[in-house]
């Protein structure tokens, strides 16, 4: 079902290409209408039609295929009513009714071209905007226009698949001219004006690539992202690689087509314009003019180039452009794969088939650009580098053979990666790229919490410093998860990998038989909250304008009120004031913020209170009927566990022993659910405690427009 659902969207697409890349062709090339009149525009023009059948029978195809995906039941790709209920009540339908509307609009077009005996220009621009219109509804269904930006990347991937149509549509035409002409040869005129009209392609060409290119940089950003282990592990990457690959090829025939190959071809071009220039004077007459060119043909043939013959060139660049149209249907092949399966972003990698990876942060990110090891090979990389690309230069210039001027420079590539490659290298494991099952959430944090107490704190210490009570007896020194960035300079698949099997060539055990992969992944996420926490020494009672970054972590509530939700339910609606308090202690302060509670409502600012320890039910009852704000009643001890780690400040990192919790804290959360300031009022010198200041920062926070994306749900 897949090769057949894959057939149909392939074929489809280049026949929709074809026709409106050909009608493209003619439309800019076709200034004079004596070019509609050669045997090879009449020869393309027979297969117009039969394109347009093939996008209708292929968006049958389409249609039959993805109704038998959808629905789960493969028969039903063969049952028309199963089509209809598709059609009627998806979106995808929705949008193959559109699709298939206008390629009825672009058979009548076609049948209207091919029944006019005389053609104008009109009719290719025609046929051309008919033919766009499928292309261009195409984009809604493309992945950007699943992507939450679509308003920005649906036109962006309308212009990519429109400029490919313009190129690769045009390569029949170029490929029929070609061969077309002996049989142009004995009329000059109509040689000339394929000459021309390959002159004036070739001369769009070059910002046809460039469009292609850089429209296919910004989807291809967009569709990776930060997930660039998935173009060598994944569908959608290798799709991907071998698109880039055949474009890098089918771009260096075309050079060779346009500045060796095309020349030779048209090199009698010069000699019958200025025959045509001259007897168009005294006459008309196509012949005299052929007659004239043929007698002066001999004279000009000193003009090609030396080494390349004109049957040479000409032999040369029917094969080429050849080999170009079949790499080209392969490349549409692949990015009709390519276009069909879950973007690198969304890819999942549950085995990573290599022992290594390359990390910048892994490696020159962690210092070891110091070594000095390191810097000759990088060095000695570069260096090499700079000489390929010299060599390269030189051989061209002085026009090397093949040996010196390609493949030196290629071995000193090759030598240069060689060099420089391994210094980004770390290793890697099977888990290495593992998305973890398990949200960052305070349930997971707190579970974490205690397996890290049991299983990982007698070495690591009960903050993570590396300074447990058996550190001092191995014989490496644990690491320090919680100053040191390890969090950001390894996946979260790694610590998972460690804590089943451990760490080869150290004390590092694994514990694969005590913890379960859920309890791996809590531990996984209570590493990275300390390491967070750590870096939350940073937040203040001030927020930094326009600079979100700090991201919380989710929680469940439900409040003594009845009131229950997630922290995830206030983004893009308010922001979030969270409170944790210690009975009685912060018995004013939850005062003050009662009597301003509802100006911090209109400030478009939910309160929520989370104690810091458990108290008895008559204090719930006193507190609960002398304060409206809501206060957890469920969820506040994982919510306490895992804010808690977020209490260091720079004047107090508070890294040594097991920690103190203060009495009182108090996080800012703005509305799209980044954490953006910290008042704790033992240890700021000022703060909140003056109701106008945090009234000042919430109104600055109302001012900000939506800076980054929302928070992911997990670690990486």
């Amino acid at each position: 079902m897949e090769i057949l659902a894959t057939f149909a969207r392939w074929s489809q697409l280049v026949a929709n290409l074809v026709l409106f890349g050909s009608c493209i062709y003619l439309a800019v090339t076709g200034a004079r209408c004596e070019l509609f009149s050669n045997a090879w525009v009449k020869r393309l023009e027979k297969i117009f039609p039969v394109l347009a059948v093939v996008i209708l029978v292929g968006l049958v195809g389409v249609l039959a295929t993805t109704t038998g995906k959808a629905t789960g039941i493969e028969s039903n790709a063969w049952k028309l009513t199963a089509w209809v209920d598709i059609v009627r009540h998806t979106n995808m339908g929705h949008m193959w009714a559109l699709r298939a509307i206008f390629a009825v609009f672009l058979l009548a077009a076609v049948l209207f071209i091919y029944l006019k005996k005389e053609r104008v220009r009109w009719h290719y621009t025609l046929g051309a905007i008919t033919a766009s219109l499928p292309l261009i509804a195409s984009a809604m269904i493309s992945h950007a226009g699943a992507d939450e930006k679509f308003l920005v990347y649906v036109p962006v991937y309308a212009i990519h698949i429109l400029v490919a149509g313009a190129w690769f549509g045009a390569l029949p035409a170029f490929l029929l001219i070609v061969f077309d002409r002996h049989n142009c040869d004995a009329k000059g005129l109509q040689l000339l004006l394929n000459i021309e009209s390959l002159k004036k392609f070739s001369f769009i060409a070059l910002p046809v690539m460039v469009a292609i290119v850089l429209t296919g940089v910004v989807l291809t950003d967009r569709m990776v992202e930060n997930d660039y282990h998935a173009l060598i592990s994944s569908t959608y990457g290798w799709s991907l690689v071998i698109k880039v690959t055949l474009l890098v090829v089918i771009l260096f025939i075309a050079n060779q087509a346009r500045s060796k190959w095309l020349p030779s071809f048209a090199q009698v071009c010069e000699v019958i314009k200025e025959s045509v220039n001259k007897e168009d004077n005294e006459s008309k007459n196509d012949k005299r003019i052929f007659a004239k060119w043929k007698q002066d043909n001999q004279t000009q043939v000193d003009l090609v180039d030396e080494k390349i013959s004109q049957e040479d060139g000409v032999s040369k660049l029917r094969k080429w452009v050849r080999i170009e149209f079949i790499l080209a249907l392969f490349l549409v092949l692949f990015a009709t794969i390519l276009s069909n399966s879950v973007p690198a972003k969304h890819a999942k990698v549950e085995s990573w088939p290599y022992s290594f990876r390359f990390t910048y942060d892994g490696t020159i990110g962690a210092g070891s650009w110091k070594d000095p090891t390191v810097q000759f090979l990088l060095g000695l990389g570069v260096a090499l580098l700079i000489a390929a690309i010299l060599l390269f230069w030189l051989g061209k210039k002085r026009k090397w053979n093949l040996v010196k001027k390609v493949i030196l420079p290629s071995v000193l590539v090759l030598g240069s990666l060689a060099a420089i490659l391994p210094q980004f290298a770390v290793d890697a494991y099977p888990e290495t790229y593992r998305d973890t099952p398990v949200p960052f959430d305070a349930i997971s944090i707190s579970n974490g919490s205690v397996l890290f107490s049991e299983f990982c704190s007698s070495c690591h210490g009960p903050q993570g410093k590396g300074n447990g009570i058996l550190a001092k007896t191995l014989s490496k020194v644990p690491a320090d998860l919680l100053t040191e960035p390890h969090t950001a300079r390894h996946t979260a698949g790694d610590f998972f990998h460690w804590l089943g099997y451990g760490i080869k060539g150290t004390p590092m055990p694994g514990f694969e038989s005590s913890m379960s992969e859920e309890d791996r992944w809590d531990t996984v996420n209570y590493i990275h909250a300390m390491s967070r926490g750590y870096q939350a020494r940073l937040l203040s009672a001030q927020i930094v304008p326009e600079k979100p970054s700090m991201v919380p972590p989710v929680f469940q509530f439900i409040t003594f009120a009845g009131t229950s939700g997630t922290l995830k339910d206030y983004r893009k609606k308010s922001n979030v004031l969270l409170v944790f308090f210690r009975w009685p202690n912060s018995i004013e302060r939850l005062k003050k913020l009662n009597e301003n509670l509802d100006n911090l409502k209109n400030m478009n600012t939910f309160v929520l209170a989370v104690p810091l320890n458990g108290y008895s039910e008559g204090a719930v009852t006193k507190l609960a009927a002398n304060n409206p704000i809501e206060v957890v009643k469920e969820g506040w001890f994982e919510i306490k566990n895992s804010y808690s780690l977020y209490r260091r400040t720079l004047e107090y990192p508070d890294i040594l022993g097991a920690g103190e919790i203060p009495d009182h804290m108090e996080f800012l959360v703005d509305r799209f659910g980044y954490l953006r300031a910290r008042w704790i009022p033992s240890l700021d010198k000022s703060g909140w405690d003056d109701i106008n200041i945090l009234v000042s920062q919430i109104l600055q926070l109302n001012q900000e427009k939506e800076i980054l994306p929302p928070p992911g749900d997990h670690v990486h």
